[in-house]
Order: C-alpha cells, then sequence, then structure tokens
C-alpha cells in the first residue's frame, strides 16, 4: 500500500497596482473568478520577474522590478487545482508616482477582461485573491 502524495503547492507571482483605492484584477479565458495579473514564474526567472513579466503578457502594463516592492506572499489553497493542492503568492505592490499611474491596462490574448476591484469583489476572488484584498484593506489600499 502506498502512502498519500504529499499536497502540492504551486509557487506564482503576481502583480498588485492600486488606484483609487481599487486593485486590478484580470479574468482569465473561460475562467469564472478574479486574479490578480501573474503566474507562474519560468526555471530562470525570479519572482519579480515572473511578475513583471506576466503582467505584460496579460495587460500589456510594461514595467520593471525597480517599479515594484514585495509585498509578502499568501499561501492557500489554489483554485480549481487537485484536493489539498496549495498556492504560495508572491506580491508585488506597484510603487505610486511612476508612469503607471496613468498607463491603462488592457485584457491580452490571455485574458477575457480587467477590472478595478474592491474588498466587496472578493465573493469573485479564489481564496488567495481573498486573503490578498483582506491584506490590502489592512494596509489602507483599498476599500
Amino acid at each position: 500500500m502506498s502512502l498519500p502524495a504529499a499536497p502540492r503547492t504551486l509557487r506564482v507571482s503576481a502583480l498588485l497596482l492600486v488606484r483609487d483605492r481599487k486593485v486590478l484584477m484580470v479574468r482569465a479565458r473561460a475562467r469564472d473568478v478574479l486574479y490578480l495579473p501573474g503566474g507562474k514564474a519560468e526555471p530562470h526567472e525570479t519572482d519579480v520577474e515572473a511578475a513583471v513579466r506576466e503582467a505584460y503578457e496579460e495587460t500589456g502594463l510594461r514595467l520593471t522590478a525597480d517599479d515594484v516592492d514585495a509585498f509578502g506572499t499568501v499561501t492557500e489553497l489554489a483554485h480549481g487545482q487537485g484536493p489539498g493542492t496549495m498556492v504560495a503568492m508572491a506580491l508585488f505592490l506597484v510603487r505610486p508616482g511612476g508612469a503607471l499611474d496613468t498607463a491603462t491596462p488592457v485584457a491580452s490574448a490571455e485574458v477575457d477582461e480587467v477590472e478595478w476591484v474592491t474588498s466587496a469583489d472578493a465573493d469573485r476572488c479564489p481564496p488567495a485573491g481573498v486573503e490578498t484584498l483582506r491584506r490590502l484593506v489592512a494596509a489602507e489600499l483599498i476599500d
């Protein structure tokens, strides 16, 4: 008899772009929930490099590692994955006062829409998104 496999943890990175007390989220193709722009790092990438690349791929926003600050890591049950699968999401907050304050994010081929959300939208987010919204409210960045 074999032992059950240990739960798997997916490492991802995500971008936090906050404007007017709302944070940018995207709805991926054929998905039912809102996600932060982001995704898995390529083997050669750091977490911040992955967040920057994924944000560009999903929203067209051009930024560099110098445009963001680490905001912590959220570890929660992964949405739409096997039972017990966790996600560890490294969060990177875009510094205000730069070119991204006025840049317009647009949905790419990877996402159906971009949306500015508050904590009132938590019911439309997976567990890691809900926890991220809670942390953004606690930091007095969003409503």
